[in-house]
């Protein structure tokens, strides 16, 4: 790379964007992750419970999609969800192959409880922005998701 060309780089700020997503994101998410941990669940238990929560039940063969986890993963966290009693196993009635995650009544008024706390956490924890800023802000994280997809 000769000089010209390195100039020209440094001005580009696309090095300088990711860095600063990727430190935000990470900031983020490790303060968001503490705030779960303190209602006695890890980040993954707490993921698929929320997602239990708010979506109702779902195949297992899906929840690894929803959550980015490998079906391993899945397996040992229902299995410790369904011996803390937050969850249950319902084989479908059509399909032998296909068995659903379902939130009990234990799980509900867990994320009941805990839930309003939570989104509160979240709430602080990007209070750096106002809501007009956090609207612009998930456009353009948006925009560059879905183009750097198609890359």
């Amino acid at each position: 790379m000769d000089e010209q060309e390195y100039q020209a780089r440094k001005e580009d700020p696309s090095l300088k964007l990711f860095v600063v997503l990727t430190k935000a994101s990470k900031t983020i998410s490790d303060l968001v992750q503490h705030d779960m941990t303190n209602y006695g669940l890890n980040p993954t238990e707490f993921a698929l419970l929320e997602l239990l929560y708010h979506r109702g039940e779902q195949p297992l063969q899906k929840i690894g999609e929803r959550i980015l986890l490998t079906s391993g993963s899945i397996t040992y966290v229902v299995n410790n969800l369904e011996k803390k009693g937050f969850l249950t196993r319902n084989p479908s009635d059509t399909d032998r192959r296909v068995t659903y995650a379902e939130i009990t009544s234990k799980g509900r008024e867990l994320l009941n409880k805990i839930f309003p706390e939570h989104w509160k956490a979240i709430e602080r924890i990007l209070s750096g922005l106002d809501e007009e800023e956090k609207i612009q802000a998930i456009e353009l994280i948006k925009k560059l998701g879905i183009h750097a997809e198609q890359k």
